[in-house]
């Protein structure tokens, strides 16, 4: 099991998604907005490798972000 603890995992957190032109992508400069398609109570992905294993919300603990984890993940809701 101690070799099983020292794999390394790579944690991401996807807080929404959004679909534009290339054209417009390449227009944007430092401080451009982009738009998601996800709202202020809305879960977040939380993904093990680019893999989805869990659903979360964002939790704002004094100046950190964190996310706490609600259920797990259902894969074909992330590819849908």
């Amino acid at each position: 099991m101690s070799q099983l603890g020292a794999v390394p995992v790579e944690l991401s957190v996807v807080l929404g998604r959004s679909r534009m032109p290339i054209q417009q992508f390449l227009r944007m400069g430092r401080g451009a907005v982009i738009p998601l398609d996800a709202h202020e109570q809305d879960e977040v992905w939380i993904l093990a490798n680019n893999h989805p294993i869990a659903r979360g919300e964002i939790i704002i603990q004094g100046d950190r972000v964190a996310v706490s984890i609600t259920e797990a993940a259902d894969v074909y809701d992330f590819y849908a």
